[in-house]
């Protein structure tokens, strides 16, 4: 094995990222937002269980300036859902100690199969080509979407050493962006490294929206990009409100 301590002293400390709050809208409150992802003009959206309701968890369609929700189907039972991502003609959603994960059709959210795995499922995003997963750890893995099995992972680490608790995540050029569950933080992860190599600290859009940080608003989760716009969307679980931002 490596020296761990050794190689996080080669490791640059990450760039602190700043950004630029260009609009806001409203987001539903009762959305404890898992996943976030945006596609042609929409937000796709996960949502999870805490309060272990019936058919609580979600997948939706959502018109992102209004925040209405367009379309929608229920994962079963008290399912926890988490991280969704769109890849290709199909949508594919986690669930958290389930360990169970549910693919379906894009065009209808028709279900098209289920599949396992032996994780938590936390975020998940894509490359383009695979299926890319968080749950926790300071471990980010990649799966095959057609087999849905593992074909690699990564360690996550800056120059402090692991960092764990990655959460809803989204690539974007090239890179990782994945929320901090329980900060205000979003990592920048070099996929071939697993090196964190910047940090953007949203805190002061808690500062500006104070109810943010009253219930029914829980954590930061939520990041999408739109890459025709060159914009992300940013939101958490509950909150009132989603965020138009661009990386400076």
């Amino acid at each position: 094995d490596k020296d761990d301590s050794s190689t996080v002293e080669t490791i640059p400390a990450p760039a602190q990222i700043s950004y630029s709050l260009l609009k806001v809208y409203p987001h539903d409150t009762s959305a404890y937002t898992q996943g976030l992802q945006f596609v042609n003009g929409f937000l796709y959206e996960g949502t999870g269980n805490p309060d272990s309701v019936p058919n609580k968890s979600k997948l939706r369609k959502v018109d992102y300036a209004s925040g209405k929700i367009l379309k929608e189907t229920s994962l079963p039972g008290i399912l926890f859902g988490e991280g969704v991502t769109v890849l290709g003609d199909k949508i594919y959603q986690l669930t958290w100690q389930n360990k169970k994960g549910f693919v379906y059709n894009f065009s209808d959210f028709k279900l098209i199969k289920e599949f396992s795995y032996d994780i938590e499922g936390w975020g998940l995003t894509n490359d383009g080509k695979n299926l890319i997963v968080t749950d926790g750890s300071n471990n980010i893995y990649f799966w095959d979407p057609e087999t849905l099995k593992e074909i690699k992972r990564i360690s996550v680490q800056d120059n402090a050493g692991m960092k764990s608790n990655l959460n809803e995540s989204e690539y974007i050029n090239g890179f990782i962006y994945a929320n901090v569950y329980q900060t205000d933080d979003v990592l920048k992860i070099d996929p071939a490294t697993g090196n964190v190599v910047g940090r953007i600290d949203f805190s002061e859009l808690k500062k500006t929206y104070p109810e943010l940080q009253a219930p029914p608003s829980d954590y930061l989760n939520g990041i999408a990009w739109d890459s025709s716009g060159n914009r992300i969307f940013i939101t958490g679980k509950r909150w009132s409100k989603m965020f138009e931002i661009r990386l400076n």
